[in-house]
């Protein structure tokens, strides 16, 4: 019996190249699979089971993971407002985590001999899918042909043809990766520091200029509903936020970060849903939660983003920071109003039974119902004791 090998398949050009090499080749039954963490729609799917049986692969299966990446990743993300560098909601950098995942668990249920990607020995993906296979399924062989021989696009193609499969692999002027929490994009303009990427890389091309109120609702930190309407999965509600803020052109910028290899790149992205809902998700939470939560919970994210960017995702210290980032939310449910523009967005404010900007207790810069200007004088007398002492004794130090 030949040896079976699970090929994570995009249906691009290098995917194509290890199907038709590991079947004719090296010998493998190939069981193609894509796992859908939001970039494909039901005619993509087709489209991609079509190519992939023409390439001689003994089976095909798309996996529907769009719930399961939101269950198990895309919620923390919104819980803890993570953004990598301060800009970039990690849209592709958190799907190969969950779709390593899945190919792993498919790998061990057909008691596969061998696994193999497609990815380049320059990026972060190659980590990410390796790492995850070595720990899931440490005793399974991980091929990576496009890596290993260092494979050149016109090489790829040669050896299609070569091998009958017949198919026009025009070189996209821009790589596109779409998925549930957003889409990067990529092409010569982000191999620079110096230049932005022009209007018609992003996908998502502007179709309303005049603005619209957007209303978002948050139950425990998840949106549950928009403009009205209630979602039974959380993933529909952003498929609808996406849908409306896309076509504003909302959500796009470039992020420059540190590769998992070491080396600095830069990777533009549109973004219309998560940047909407993370910022319109913090806005809740300064309402809603006291002054230490969310300065812990600001450091815990940033270390969430990071590991999840750097492939450590199956930490153990990343559910011990998903039940911190649970538990601050008990009180994050309320309404946020919100207006879309071209290319922009305004949060104009929320509504929450659990609002802690409440006029019970006083107004900001006018009035105060808690305490009294006496109460002012001895607080700060005792909380400025310690200064004082300190600059009396060290008053002759520069």
């Amino acid at each position: 019996m030949k040896k079976k090998v699970i090929l994570a398949f995009s249906g691009g050009l290098d995917t194509s190249y290890c199907a038709k090499y590991l079947s004719e080749t090296l010998g493998y039954d190939v069981y193609a699979v894509t796992v859908n963490t939001g970039g494909f729609s039901k005619e993509e799917e087709k489209e991609l089971e079509r190519k992939a049986l023409n390439l001689g692969v003994k089976e095909y299966r798309c996996v529907d993971a769009q719930e399961d990446y939101y269950n198990s990743c895309v919620k923390y993300l919104i819980f803890g407002n993570v953004l990598k560098n301060n800009t970039y909601p990690l849209s592709v950098s958190a799907e190969r985590t969950i779709q390593a995942q899945e190919i792993a668990k498919y790998a061990i249920e057909i008691q596969a001999d061998a696994i193999a990607h497609g990815s380049t020995g320059a990026g972060n993906d190659q980590v990410r899918f390796d790492l995850i296979f070595q720990v899931m399924c440490p005793n399974i062989e991980i091929i990576t042909p496009i890596r290993d021989m260092a494979l050149s696009r016109e090489e790829e193609i040669e050896f299609l043809k070569e091998h009958g499969y017949k198919m026009e692999f025009q070189k996209a002027q821009y790589s596109v990766n779409k998925g549930l929490w957003g889409t990067s994009v990529g092409g010569k303009e982000t191999l620079t520091s110096r230049n932005y990427l022009p209007e018609e890389a992003f996908p998502s091309q502007i179709k309303v200029t005049q603005p619209s109120e957007l209303e978002i609702e948050f139950k425990k930190g998840e949106v549950v509903g928009v403009n009205g309407e209630s979602f039974e999965h959380s993933v529909y509600a952003i498929q609808k936020i996406e849908e409306l803020a896309s076509a504003y052109g909302i959500g796009r910028d470039i992020h420059v970060g540190d590769t998992i290899v070491g080396i600095k790149g830069r990777v533009g992205f549109e973004a219309a849903a998560a940047s909407v809902i993370i910022k319109a998700h913090h806005l809740l939470e300064k309402h809603t939660l006291s002054k230490y939560q969310q300065m812990m919970k600001s450091q815990l994210s940033d270390w969430y983003g990071n590991w999840l960017h750097e492939a450590l995702f199956l930490d153990p210290v990343m559910r011990n920071i998903e039940s911190f980032l649970t538990d601050s939310q008990k009180t994050v449910s309320g309404k946020v109003f919100v207006t879309l523009y071209p290319y922009r967005f305004i949060l104009n404010g929320i509504e929450s039974d659990h609002d802690l900007m409440s006029d019970k207790f006083g107004s900001y810069g006018e009035a105060n119902r808690a305490w009294t200007g006496e109460d002012v004088k001895g607080y700060t007398k005792i909380v400025s004791n310690s200064l004082n002492i300190y600059h009396q004794i060290n008053q002759n130090i520069n």
